[in-house]
């Protein structure tokens, strides 16, 4: 006796829409049966999560900036899977763009520079994430070499650059010796939306995206492209689509948008490079993508209730004592119940019994 998936003739539409929802709610009812064995009320505990952050003007300003990279980085990594190219290593897209980026905010530290900075870092913090995105494009592309293992490998790679340049030729001098490169001007900050809060331009150059994105996908002849090599893969053949020319360019936009999250976020919270500017930003991406059904008005929802877990959490963590990595198990229950939902409606499940032998016959 064994379980086994057999395909569905046809997938449901609604299920197809409903499941992220169904997927929110088991994690909610995990999460209470977490905080019960952690000892702590559910209810209440939910209720700091995921409403008290809602209630807040602060709170929800904040949510508004942790959503800014995820949208962007989502956006660009759905274009990836509808694609069926599968970039991993947004997090390491992410982290080149803050350190190309931030490279003219060190070298101009100091030297009355015009207000061109902020503007050249935000464009050499997408070229760095797009040409660092281009590696696993090509390995693929060029050796067949899988582009989920290469990506997420790179990942580590771009984490010990920017740890060296902290510790190393970036840091500052009159820093008592942290990891840290001096702080940007002035003119290399990301402006501010709201007078005394941390809301910042990046928050509406994602909304931007959002709509870029949807037009593309939607209107025009490069989103059909993107969808039907991804759904319909010979049949894009038939149609002079070139797959391997198509992996290569959702890669470098999907690493662009990354390197853009990245420098923007440097910019516009940090105000410096530190070895730790990403809370799992790139990782988190990838659940916002699925979670929101690879389009990006969806992304955009779902990025936002992503980052209202990163502020129930720190609201958690003070009030509830518990700790922060919680929110990280709370993402990666979501990430699994979403693919359990997608998975279940594309196949079912069958109970399938061995057959019985009988001296040797069957």
């Amino acid at each position: 006796m064994r379980l086994a998936l057999e395909r569905r003739s046809e997938r449901s539409m609604l299920m197809a829409l409903v499941s992220p929802l169904i997927a929110i709610v088991l994690t909610l009812c995990t999460g209470a049966a977490l905080f019960t064995l952690l000892g702590k009320p559910p209810v209440e505990a939910l209720k700091i999560y995921f409403l008290d952050p809602l209630t807040d003007p602060w709170a929800l300003q904040e949510i508004a900036v942790k959503a800014t990279p995820l949208v962007l980085i989502a956006v660009g990594l759905s274009l990836c899977y509808l694609a069926n190219a599968w970039n991993i290593g947004a997090e390491g897209q992410f982290l080149v763009g803050a350190v190309t980026g931030g490279w003219l905010g060190v070298v101009t530290h100091g030297t009355d520079a015009g207000y061109w900075v902020l503007p050249a870092m935000l464009v050499l913090g997408a070229l760095g994430g797009a040409g660092y995105a281009l590696i696993p494009a090509l390995f693929k592309t060029r050796f067949g070499a899988s582009e989920i293992l290469t990506s997420l490998m790179l990942v580590y790679v771009a984490e010990l650059l920017l740890d060296y340049l902290t510790r190393g030729p970036w840091r500052d001098p009159k820093g008592f010796n942290f990891p840290t490169t001096a702080e940007f001007d002035s003119v290399a900050a990301m402006p501010i939306l709201i007078e005394g809060s941390r809301l910042h331009l990046g928050a509406i150059i994602a909304l931007l995206v959002v709509i870029g994105a949807a037009i593309v996908l939607g209107r025009t002849l490069k989103g059909f492209e993107i969808k039907l090599v991804g759904a319909a893969p010979r049949a894009a053949r038939f149609a002079g689509f070139d797959r391997n020319a198509l992996t290569v360019v959702t890669f470098m936009i999907s690493g662009a948008l990354a390197g853009l999250a990245g420098i923007i976020e440097v910019t516009a919270t940090v105000n410096h490079l530190q070895p730790n500017i990403s809370p799992g930003y790139g990782f988190t991406a990838i659940i916002v993508a699925f979670l929101g059904r690879l389009h990006p008005v969806g992304i955009l929802i779902a990025a936002l209730f992503l980052a209202l877990t990163f502020i129930g959490g720190e609201s958690a963590q003070i009030s509830l004592k518990v700790p922060l990595d919680l929110t990280k198990v709370f993402q990666g229950i979501l990430l699994f119940y979403v693919l359990a939902c997608d998975t279940l409606i594309l196949y079912r499940v069958r109970l399938l019994f061995a057959p019985r032998i009988v001296h040797g016959v069957r």
